[in-house]
């Protein structure tokens, strides 16, 4: 019944047709791209959520807090010749979530592995005391994946939306991606088990000044049910319970995620 409440909400919003662009679909190919990640593409289905997000070779892209780099994989290459790629992570000054994605060892090695693809990326620092993750009025595309329950965590989703809202052109796009909590459920404000309402985050944002064009179910997975012994980390890729369970946590896969695009309204 979840999934079909959110099915019949799905037509309400006009969702414009949009085709898989070839281009994204070379770059998701990379060569450069780890295995591991490349395993987790039937789940994420990255050249769809990049085409519906709005995303072309010729873009200013942000990606924010891009832990290990499964998305910076795709963007760098994408964007190198014809686009202009930011990568804001966290800093290593900030608070608990911000340290936690700043730029780590790995990421700089995987940097440093492939010049030729990376070396056109402006790494910037990006957090609730470090808000310019690019110049302002300067970003075609804002993308975030899976950590607006981080900035709820620490209590600073306002400020961390707002300085996304400067970073974007007028009538620039935000695509987020985050575990889609039961919608029965009041919504726990610091998302102490990593999801999120969906409601709630289309609230949150246009709040903060941005109008929501469409939103996709294709990261919807009917077998999470949200129930979990150590919340949406218990799924795939963290499984935080180890061996116990590992097979059922396994066929489960990754959290039911939303998908939703917002433009930039207003000053």
């Amino acid at each position: 019944m979840r999934h079909a409440v959110f099915g019949a909400f799905a037509l309400l919003v006009c969702v414009p047709a949009y085709a898989v662009q070839p281009a994204i679909e070379r770059a998701v190919q990379a060569p450069t791209r780890s295995a591991k990640f490349v395993k987790r593409d039937d789940a994420r289905h990255p050249a769809r959520e990049l085409s519906f997000f709005g995303v072309t070779p010729h873009s200013t892209v942000v990606e924010i807090w891009p832990g290990g780099g499964y998305w910076t994989q795709i963007l760098a290459p994408l964007l190198h010749d014809h686009g202009t790629y930011y990568v804001a992570t966290g800093s290593p000054d900030g608070d608990r979530e911000e340290k936690f994605f700043a730029l780590s060892p790995a990421f700089k090695q995987m940097l440093a592995a492939h010049p030729q693809v990376y070396d056109r990326i402006k790494l910037t620092v990006f957090g609730a005391h470090n808000p310019g993750l690019a110049p302002p009025d300067s970003a075609d595309v804002v993308l975030t994946f899976r950590n607006l329950h981080n900035w709820m965590a620490e209590g600073d989703a306002p400020q961390m939306i707002a300085a996304i809202h400067r970073a974007l052109k007028p009538g620039g796009l935000l695509g987020i991606e985050d575990h889609r909590a039961r919608p029965d459920q009041p919504q726990d404000p610091k998302a102490a088990d990593g999801y999120v309402r969906q409601d709630y985050a289309e609230s949150l944002i246009e709040h903060a000044g941005f109008t929501l064009v469409a939103s996709s179910e294709m990261n919807a997975n009917p077998r999470d049910t949200t129930h979990w012994p150590h919340g949406v980390w218990t799924l795939p890729p963290t499984l935080a319970m180890g061996q116990t369970d590992r097979a059922k946590y396994v066929a489960i896969g990754e959290a039911d995620n939303f998908v939703l695009k917002f433009r930039k309204t207003g000053n």
